[in-house]
């Protein structure tokens, strides 16, 4: 099992391309959350994070510290920040 955050990313990102994007249409998903148990390679989505993680540790009780949560459609679950603005435009 990854043991910092960054090997955790690499790992779930990995099991995404490999396990999860062949199994979803990624248009029709793209604005639901995927959490990715990173040992077992299982994975629930649904809108709602908190449903696909609670479903998730339901099968898997012991998955609690090893998954990994984004976006179907974007390779993070959330972003912070304002929008990026062009310098032109001022």
């Amino acid at each position: 099992m990854p043991t910092d955050k960054s090997e955790l990313a690499k790992r779930g990102n990995e099991i995404f391309e490999r396990v999860v994007r062949p199994e979803v249409d990624i248009d029709e998903e793209a604005r639901k959350f995927v959490v990715i148990d990173v040992e077992t390679e299982d994975f629930e989505i649904d809108r709602n994070a908190r449903a696909a993680f609670d479903r998730l540790l339901e099968r898997h009780p012991e998955a609690r510290g090893r998954t990994w949560l984004r976006r179907v459609g974007s390779r993070s679950a959330y972003h912070f920040g304002g929008r990026l603005q062009n310098t032109e435009d001022r």
